[in-house]
């Protein structure tokens, strides 16, 4: 899923930009190191989905150019086999695209145009981000290479410097955005940032956005997508719904009113949320006689597959599924994007906390449940 830069040489200036044409944009690129591909194909925004509007041959000497029309400023995206780069353009844009297509990295330069150079800002970031953490994994290799037996031991003792990295960059992606909330690239900056981890930040985004960079289609669907999830916020009345359970009796989150409820939406094959389930039993164990309970949403639509990871995992809480993966009515309502996903409902029906996991969950309700 996720933006747009009186002396003699300010004349000159001035009569450079009236030649410019403002009835279509320039893309002129250069790819090094191309090895056998040939094909560059230009892709465009067409109803939040990147749809391809042209292609070119790569010339002898690595160069390719488009010239295009755009309704407004928008995303683009130039490929060449597996190597995409992300470009915001408008008309009377002249941009430069420049790529070392050996680079792991993905590392290009764009300029020409204001949007596309504050993108460029942004990849400098993010370059700084992936050497670090390039230098990171060798130092990694390197230990393990000498001592492949503590291959773990090792993993963990460099894992906070890897977090340390995450975290800053994080940090400086959101200012970025931050300080860019009119263009494109501070938006296309916030929407590299988590989901999940982030959501308060990209609801509030939203807002403060959705005047500046109205009518751009990519813009609005995410504003129209963040006032949905603005409703499942902590601090919001739970969404209602009722729900058969296996043996197709329903149950409605009012039946939980003056408890503590944790809404787990998980599913059979969902790797991450069977990896998370012994620490959700270990709560449930823990807490279910202090007015806690758990009610478990499957995406599943295989109810065998269902039924039988509840009995492997000793899920001896109340499940619920409407077997309909994503698409199901509660899903939607709580806007779950991605699982395993949480949310912990208090007594009066409002969420008080989401997406808890392990000892964060057991801590949050050793404060709470007192």
């Amino acid at each position: 899923m996720r933006l747009k830069n009186l002396s003699l040489i300010a004349l000159i200036a001035i009569a450079f930009t009236a030649c410019k044409s403002k009835e279509d944009f320039t893309i002129d690129g250069t790819f090094k190191n191309p090895g056998t591909e040939k094909k560059v194909f230009l892709f465009g925004m067409q109803n939040s989905n990147m749809i391809a509007l042209d292609s070119t041959n790569l010339s002898a000497n690595g160069e390719f150019k488009f010239i295009r029309k755009t309704p407004s400023v928008d995303f683009f995206r130039v490929t060449m086999g597996n190597h995409e780069f992300m470009l915001i353009a408008e008309n009377g844009d002249k941009i430069k695209l420049e790529a070392d297509l050996s680079d792991k990295n993905l590392a290009y330069k764009i300029s020409g145009a204001k949007e596309v150079e504050k993108l460029s800002e942004l990849n400098t970031i993010r370059g700084k981000f992936s050497q670090e953490v390039d230098g990171v994994q060798k130092a990694f290799e390197a230990k393990v290479a000498k001592a492949p037996q503590n291959r773990a031991a090792i993993l963990e003792e460099m894992r906070p410097q890897y977090e340390g990295y995450v975290k800053t960059l994080n940090e400086n992606i959101l200012k970025f955005a931050t300080d860019n909330k009119g263009t494109l690239a501070g938006f296309y900056a916030m929407n590299t940032l988590s989901p999940q981890q982030f959501e308060g930040e990209l609801v509030k985004y939203s807002e403060e956005i959705k005047e500046k960079l109205k009518g751009n289609a990519t813009v609005d669907s995410f504003v129209k997508q963040m006032a949905k999830l603005k409703a499942v916020q902590v601090g919001e009345p739970a969404p209602a719904f009722t729900i058969n359970t296996a043996d197709d009796k329903p149950i409605s989150l009012s039946d939980f009113k003056g408890k503590y409820v944790l809404l787990d939406f998980w599913a059979s094959w969902c790797q991450p949320c069977r990896l998370e389930n012994p620490n959700v039993v270990k709560v449930y164990n823990k807490f279910k006689d202090k007015n806690f309970t758990i009610l478990g949403i499957s995406l599943d639509k295989d109810k065998a597959a269902w039924l039988q990871a509840i009995k492997a995992d000793n899920l001896t809480w109340q499940h619920v599924s409407e077997l309909k993966d994503f698409e199901g009515t509660a899903v939607k309502a709580y806007q779950v994007q991605a699982i395993p996903s949480s949310f912990l409902i208090d007594p009066s029906g409002k969420i008080i906390a989401k997406n808890l996991r392990g000892e964060e969950l057991d801590s949050f309700l050793t404060k709470t449940l007192r």
